[in-house]
């Protein structure tokens, strides 16, 4: 393994190629990869994901990649990047399903609620601008109008506001879009699908 190869995990759930891709594009280097040996010398992963919380989880669990993935994020503290699903992830669960998340963000993933406005529709599908609530090398070279696309029914709703890092708007309904603390971060949005800003914070994921 190069020693500035990303690791995508791969546990069989979500478009890794496309991440791939956009890694390649920006000038970086990856493996796609669901061995534990090439997780536990990683210099930096990459958890992808799109689908329901459970079934995502179960996959997690069956891959028996949990253990090395845990030692790498939380004993090594590699950068660590949840993306879509892979950042809900993180957080403690979710009303979507009944199997705990990893918990490493004190953070619940729950539905829109949008029963009070029914011109919203969801899944919440399309562009969407973030706002920084906090500075992070993940977001440099972004500002308040940079779009990402989404595609979700459920957002972060994390117990602690210093977990947010950014917030995005659906209609009037303000939802936390992404979430960092030390060196984990999770985002909502997909940067592989986002044109020239899901390439800045792909570069920036680079350089961290």
């Amino acid at each position: 393994m190069k020693d500035d190869e990303i690791i995508i995990i791969d546990y069989h759930i979500g478009n890794l190629n496309s991440i791939a891709n956009m890694i390649r594009k920006v000038g970086g280097k990856c493996k796609i990869s669901s061995e534990v040996d090439d997780i536990l010398e990683a210099k930096k992963l990459i958890l992808p994901g799109v689908g329901s919380f459970d079934h995502g989880m179960s996959q997690l669990i069956k891959s028996d990649l949990g253990d090395a993935i845990e030692e790498k994020a939380l004993k090594d503290k590699i950068p660590f990047l949840g993306i879509c699903l892979g950042a809900q992830l993180l957080t403690k669960g979710s009303e979507e399903g009944n199997i705990n998340g990893l918990g490493w963000l004190d953070s619940d993933t729950v539905r829109f609620n949008l029963d009070d406005r029914p011109e919203l529709k969801i899944p919440h599908m399309g562009w969407a601008e973030i706002k920084r609530n906090k500075k992070s090398a993940l977001l440099e070279n972004l500002d308040d109008q940079s779009r990402f696309y989404f595609v979700h029914t459920y957002h972060f709703k994390p117990k602690r506001t210093d977990l947010i890092l950014t917030t995005s708007q659906y209609g009037n309904y303000e939802f936390a879009s992404a979430l960092s603390k030390d060196n984990i971060y999770g985002v909502q949005f997909h940067p592989e699908k986002s044109h020239k800003f899901g390439m800045q914070l792909m570069t920036n994921f680079l350089r961290i």
